[in-house]
């Protein structure tokens, strides 16, 4: 019993701020519809899980569009949100202007993926075509599940960071393929955030406001709002470091066969971008603007640096050098 209160950590109060449901609307839909599967406390509190607050969030979207609560009430959390996002793309404002390209984003965490559908989270992503394609429970279930489209955006929330969350997200992120992760966490080791960071992801820790949040999506994604710095495309993904600033040294050093001084140019080129990269992810925010600007330089900065890594690797196999 304990164990499933660990789950169950939303009191029915809570599950109505949250989703924007009122109470008595929220036992209505439990008692006639079973829409919800609540356990009680020893003192008969009803507790609800995140999947609930999840559940409450999309059933509360749908039957806002007209779609009647019986008929929607025992879908499971993928059905309810294939649903939703039926109901966006048809919506007359999805086609209405240019910047409503939809951007497909894959999300690991119940309570977090409710956030994101929610109401007061979208209004602070007015004129980005966000959209769930696929939400997970938790890293595993993200290994095993199935998908439905192609996405772009690897959104995740876990409670603690170590280097084997570091792998299953890494083992997510290549199964899946998608061009950016974002991970929000609540306790980690430094050295962890950082070898992420260095690996291309966009590391954060909890407690993270909606509007930030919703600035760091939005610096990922292809949308260049017109009030904002030019937004780098998620048509390239970041790709992590290849090599170490030991190796770019010995490369830079190696005498040539010809009078060239290719290889010592680009090693340090990728050096200083590398630097630089590492610089941006770590540089102090004082505003949300900020980190968008930060957020900005650090994907130019990887972009360019892992494009001279490919050019590194073509100087070596013709100059001969073994990377």
């Amino acid at each position: 019993m304990v164990g499933t209160l660990k789950k169950h950590s939303y009191r029915i109060g809570t599950i109505s701020k949250l989703a924007g449901i009122p109470v008595p609307t929220l036992r209505v839909w439990e008692s006639r519809y079973a829409a919800f599967s609540p356990v009680k406390t020893d003192g008969q509190h009803r507790m609800y899980a995140e999947e609930d607050l999840l559940r409450a969030t999309l059933l509360k979207q749908l039957s806002d569009a007209g779609h009647a609560i019986s008929t929607i009430a025992n879908l499971n959390v993928q059905e309810l949100n294939q649903l939703y996002r039926k109901h966006q793309n048809a919506s007359p404002a999805h086609t209405q202007g240019p910047t409503n390209q939809v951007v497909m984003m894959t999300v690991v965490g119940l309570g977090l993926a409710g956030r994101i559908e929610s109401k007061k989270f979208s209004l602070h992503m007015e004129g980005h075509n966000l959209q769930i394609a696929d939400i997970y429970a938790d890293l595993e279930a993200a290994k095993t599940g199935p998908r439905s489209v192609q996405t772009k955006i690897l959104l995740l929330k876990v409670n603690t960071l170590h280097e084997i969350v570091m792998r299953d997200i890494q083992e997510i992120t290549a199964k899946i393929n998608v061009l950016q992760v974002i991970v929000l966490y609540n306790f980690g080791r430094d050295q962890v955030a950082q070898a992420m960071r260095s690996a291309g992801m966009l590391v954060r820790r909890e407690p993270i406001a909606d509007y930030e949040l919703a600035e760091l999506l939005q610096s990922v994604m292809q949308v260049k709002p017109a009030h904002t710095l030019p937004e780098p495309t998620l048509s390239t993904h970041i790709a992590p470091r290849k090599y170490s600033d030991e190796t770019l040294a010995r490369v830079a050093n190696i005498s040539t066969n010809v009078l060239c001084e290719c290889p010592r140019h680009v090693a340090e080129l990728i050096t200083q971008l590398a630097s630089f990269e590492q610089y941006s992810q770590e540089c102090l925010n004082n505003s949300t603007e900020d980190a968008h600007l930060h957020t900005y330089l650090a994907s130019i900065s990887g972009s360019a640096r892992a494009l001279f890594e490919q050019a590194l690797e073509k100087v070596a196999q013709h100059e001969g050098i073994k990377l």
